[in-house]
C-alpha cells in the first residue's frame, strides 16, 4: 500500500482560511503556537509543525469547523494492571517512532501506558485514516437499526445524485472493501491524481462536492475484480451512512459507540467545506478512547450484551475479503487483515490500533513519524513491536499457575 497517497488529498477540501480558533487551543498548544503551521499542505509540514499541529488539528484557524461528539456520561473503566514486561527498550521505542502516546490493553487492563512530543492523556490527537474502521463500524450499525437494507444495495439508492455514474452499479459492500473498479489515483507525487484535482473542483450547484467529482469518474475495471486504496470512496461511504440515517456522522458515532462504550473525552470530527464529516480521515480523540474504541471492537461492537451490528457482520469486516499487495495482509470493510488472525486500523504518520482478540489484546499508538507519512523503517519497528507484546503476553500466559 502507498502510504504517502492516504487521505490527506482529500483532508484538503476541509482547510480554509479564517482567524478565529488560537484563542481555543489548550495551554499545551499554546505553547507551540509558534509552530503551527499556517497553511494548508499538511503532508508538507516539517516536523515540528506537525508535533504542533497533530494535537490542534480541530482548533487550527485554517480548518474549517469540527463537530463535536461529546464524552460519555459513564465513562468505561480501564483499571490498571500489573506493569507488561516487554522484551524491548521502551525508551527507545518511543524515540524511534515519536510516539505521543501508546497504550496496551490487556484481558480489560492497562498494562502499559506512555506519552511523548510534550502530549499527555489529557489531549486529543488526530487519527487520520484510524477513522475509516469507525465509519466502517457505522455502516455496520445501520445495518443493524435498518437504515441500509442490504450489503449488496447500490450506493446509488442512498446517493442518487451517483445514478448514471460508474458507482451506480457498485455495491455497499464493493465500497467498503475498495473494490469498486472506479478509476482513482491517490498519488500526490502527481499533480494529475484525482488527489491534486479533486483539492481544486468547483463542485456543481447543490452537489456535495465529493458526489460532484466522484460521479465524473470513469470505470477502469469491473465492480469487485479489482482492489484500489480510495479515502475518496470512504467519503463516500460516509455520506451514505449520514443519508441512511438521516443524521450526521459524528452525531451516529456518538449515539452508537462513543455513548454507550464509554468514552471518557469528548472527541471531535473535522467537515469538509460542505458540512460533512470527512469519514476517512480527521477524529481527533485521546489515546485512551482510541483504545476503548479497540476493545469494543475486541469485544464484538457490543455492550452489556447488546451488539450494534448484525450477527456475523464484524466477522466479516475484520477478516480478509480482498488480497492486497503486502505478503500476509488483506483488507476487510476498513480494516487491514493479517494471516495470523489479527486486524489493525492505520493512519499516516504513525497512527494505529491493533486487535488481538486471541490474546484479548489491543494496542492504541499515536506518532509522527521522522520519515514522513509512509516511513517504511518506523512502519516495520512498530509491526515488531506488536509481535513483542504478543511474545510477553504469551510468555506471561504459559508461566500463570494451570
Amino acid at each position: 500500500m502507498k502510504f504517502r497517497t492516504l487521505a490527506l488529498g482529500v483532508l484538503g477540501v476541509a482547510l480554509v482560511g479564517g482567524t478565529a480558533g488560537w484563542f481555543s487551543l489548550d495551554k499545551e498548544t499554546r505553547g507551540l503556537i509558534a509552530t503551527l503551521p499556517t497553511n494548508r499542505d499538511l503532508l508538507f509540514w516539517s516536523q515540528d509543525q506537525r508535533d504542533a499541529a497533530f494535537r490542534a488539528l480541530d482548533r487550527l484557524p485554517i480548518l474549517a469547523k469540527a463537530r463535536p461528539i461529546p464524552a460519555s456520561g459513564k465513562p468505561s473503566p480501564l483499571p490498571q494492571g500489573a506493569p507488561l514486561k516487554l522484551p524491548l527498550d521502551m525508551d527507545a521505542y518511543m524515540a524511534g517512532q515519536r510516539a505521543a502516546g501508546i497504550v496496551i490493553v490487556h484481558d480489560g487492563k492497562i498494562r502499559f501506558e506512555r506519552y511523548g512530543l510534550g502530549f499527555d492523556g489529557d489531549g486529543r490527537w488526530t487519527s487520520f485514516s484510524v477513522a475509516k474502521s469507525m465509519t466502517s463500524t457505522l455502516v455496520g450499525a445501520a445495518l443493524r437499526d435498518g437504515h441500509i437494507k442490504s450489503m449488496d444495495d447500490k450506493v446509488s439508492t442512498y446517493i442518487p445524485q451517483m445514478k448514471g455514474s460508474a458507482y451506480d452499479d457498485v455495491s455497499i459492500r464493493q465500497l467498503l472493501t475498495m473494490t469498486s473498479g472506479v478509476q482513482w489515483n491517490e498519488d500526490y507525487s502527481d499533480p494529475n491524481s484525482d488527489v491534486a484535482r479533486f483539492n481544486n473542483h468547483k463542485p456543481e450547484e447543490g452537489v456535495d462536492a465529493l458526489v460532484s467529482y466522484l460521479r465524473k469518474l470513469p470505470r477502469a475495471a469491473p465492480a469487485g475484480t479489482r482492489w484500489n486504496y480510495s479515502t475518496g470512496e470512504t467519503n463516500l461511504v460516509g455520506i451514505l451512512v449520514s443519508n441512511a440515517t438521516k443524521k450526521p456522522l459524528a452525531d451516529y458515532l456518538s449515539e452508537k459507540i462513543w455513548q454507550p462504550a464509554g468514552m471518557e473525552q469528548q472527541a471531535t470530527w473535522i467537515l469538509s467545506k460542505t458540512g460533512k464529516e470527512i469519514s476517512g480521515c480527521c477524529i481527533q480523540a485521546a489515546t485512551r478512547d482510541f483504545a476503548r474504541f479497540a476493545q469494543f471492537i475486541a469485544n464484538g461492537a457490543q455492550v452489556d450484551g447488546q451488539p450494534i451490528v448484525p450477527d456475523g457482520w464484524l466477522a466479516e469486516a475484520t477478516s480478509q475479503r480482498v488480497p492486497t499487495d503486502q505478503p500476509g495482509r488483506g483488507y476487510g470493510y476498513q480494516w487491514w487483515t493479517w494471516d495470523d488472525g489479527t486486524f489493525t486500523a492505520v493512519g499516516i504518520f504513525g497512527q494505529g490500533l491493533l486487535v488481538d482478540t486471541k490474546r484479548k489484546l489491543v494496542i492504541a499508538s499515536n506518532a509522527n513519524w521522522a520519515g514522513g507519512a509512509r516511513d517504511p523503517k518506523a512502519s516495520a519497528a512498530r509491526q515488531a513491536f506488536y509481535k513483542a507484546v504478543q511474545k510477553a503476553i504469551d510468555e506471561e500466559s504459559s508461566k500463570s499457575p494451570g
